[in-house]
């Protein structure tokens, strides 16, 4: 059995707890009980160092336990810094010191987002009295540096690392067990929804909830979409919602089911078919399959529209979305041997900005029904 972990927010959020009991008692922590919220149990998370800086702020430091997760925050350090007031304007205030990125799709906001803030918000609230106010701002001293070796900047955030994530509990992501657990997840919701939606990753997980997309009906599936898709099928599901990354959902259109880049790639032949298949020149073509990533290719197409009389980005992102519907009911027929039918497939598209670039046909009707 591989050993889980706990997310970077659950560290964030015990350090800022071990702060503020000592101010409040000041007395220092070896371990703080964290309300994950979900799951709903408590963590353990032991606690480093506690210091206070004045009568009024006290900083703690944890360290990141990813569990068997490979992750490159293991064994960081995570100090919170909690200040009675301060610029506090609600009972508890969270702020992105340094080593916490900016999201420059949200005016430079922290990365703090929705999981992190919760689990901030609910586990301090209950450690204060009415009236009381706090300031609580994260810190990683090492993010600036660890983040140059992340893709966030592909989703814009820069300047640092993100607590992003919609559970406390960190699992491996490629791991067989990681499968395992991704698949039990699937069989308790298969038992009570017809419908359902695959996200490869956090990213697409936040944004479907905030679509209105009950996050009951959200499935978890990191790299391994064909076996989930396989498990769906045999586990009766009628409809599949597709939701994930462009540079990582195309490769369904090429048959690539499994989309960790160590196993196959063939983004930009994928692209560059469709292209040519849209009738696009050949010089714009080679463009495109020379793009070094997949939003450098986006970009050029949009530059291609908005200079000229075209809709590139519609007709060729169209195109592989229906590939992907197509493919991906071809590849569970491939997989049935009931002679049943296989689920419906749709499948939605995002940018870096995580804006939406297409939803399929089939898509646009589930997501009529699912939100």
């Amino acid at each position: 059995m591989t050993k889980a972990g706990y997310t970077l927010p659950v560290f964030a959020c015990a350090a800022a707890v071990a702060a503020l009991h000592w101010l409040r008692q000041r007395q220092s922590l070896q371990t703080v009980a964290v309300d994950l919220i979900a799951p709903p149990q408590i963590a353990e998370i032991p606690i480093e160092q506690v210091a206070g800086l004045s009568e009024n702020m006290a900083l703690a430091i944890t360290r990141s336990d990813p569990g068997d997760n490979l992750d490159l925050t293991r064994d960081t350090p995570v100090w919170a810094m909690v200040e009675w007031g301060g610029e506090a304007k609600e009972a508890v205030t969270i702020k992105g010191g340094e080593g916490i990125g900016k999201n420059v799709n949200a005016n430079d906001q922290p990365a703090i987002y929705s999981y992190a803030q919760r689990l901030l918000q609910e586990n301090l609230r209950r450690m204060l009295t009415l009236g009381e106010k706090i300031t609580v701002t994260i810190i990683l001293p090492f993010g600036r540096s660890l983040a140059v070796r992340t893709s966030n900047a592909a989703f814009g955030v820069v300047e640092g690392l993100s607590l992003l994530g919609t559970t406390g509990i960190s699992q491996p992501l490629s791991s067989p067990d990681q499968l395992a657990a991704f698949r039990t997840e699937l069989q308790q919701k298969a038992s009570r929804f017809a419908s359902l939606v695959f996200c490869i990753g956090e990213n697409g997980l936040d944004l479907a909830q905030k679509l209105g997309i009950n996050p009951e009906q959200l499935v978890k599936t990191a790299n391994w979409l064909g076996p989930m898709l396989v498990e769906a099928d045999a586990l009766g599901v009628k409809e599949i919602l597709l939701f994930g990354y462009h540079g990582k959902l195309l490769k369904l259109a090429g048959g690539i089911f499994h989309t960790h880049h160590h196993l196959a790639d063939g983004r930009r032949e994928i692209l560059a078919a469709h292209c040519a298949l849209a009738g696009m020149k050949s010089s714009d073509i080679q463009q495109i399959f020379n793009s070094a990533t997949a939003e450098t290719a986006l970009k050029y197409l949009r530059e291609l529209d908005a200079s000229g009389d075209s809709d590139w980005v519609n007709q060729v992102y169209s195109a592989i979305a229906q590939a992907i519907d197509t493919r991906s009911q071809e590849y569970m027929q491939n997989h049935n041997n009931r002679s049943t039918a296989v689920p419906t497939c749709g499948s939605i598209l995002f940018d870096r900005d995580r804006k939406i670039i297409i939803k399929s046909k089939t898509a646009c009707f589930l997501i009529e029904k699912l939100c």
